[in-house]
């Protein structure tokens, strides 16, 4: 059995949106008791990740370490068509992925306790993201 469906993801700008009750939602319409769920975003400047769900610091924190890694306005960077933030949004979604592939259990995802599915905003300004959500199983 599969299953497909996608969702939007306003963005207000760079920071992490949680969208673990967005994908649940999709993996329960799709009736697949067990298997996986593959969750893709079909962006280049922003990412997927599962991490911390209850000290937003840990967020924040990731946020600090990408900001060191890929840093906006970079005089070493050529790609700058959007402005300072495009080339560094475009190097911290290869960093951080652009996908997901979380089991299903019992009708739901398998996550641990403390763990979340976040969209992850890597551009300055507010932005529409689109999120594909399949899910394969039985």
């Amino acid at each position: 059995m599969h299953h497909q469906s996608t969702f939007e993801v306003a963005t207000s700008g760079r920071g992490t949106r949680d969208v673990t009750d967005a994908v649940a939602r999709a993996v329960a319409r799709s009736g697949v008791q067990v298997g996986i769920a593959h969750v893709f975003v079909q962006h280049t400047s922003c990412s997927l990740l599962i991490t911390e769900n209850a000290d937003p610091d840990v967020r924040r924190d990731l946020e600090t370490v990408l900001a060191r890694v890929a840093p906006d306005g970079d005089p070493a960077y050529r790609h700058d068509t959007e402005g300072p933030d495009d080339m560094a949004a475009h190097a911290r979604t290869v960093l951080a992925g652009e996908s997901l592939t979380v089991p299903v259990g019992a009708g739901r995802l398998l996550l641990g306790t403390w763990q979340g599915l976040f969209l992850w905003e890597h551009r300055s300004g507010p932005q529409r993201r689109s999120v594909v959500v399949t899910v394969l199983g039985e």
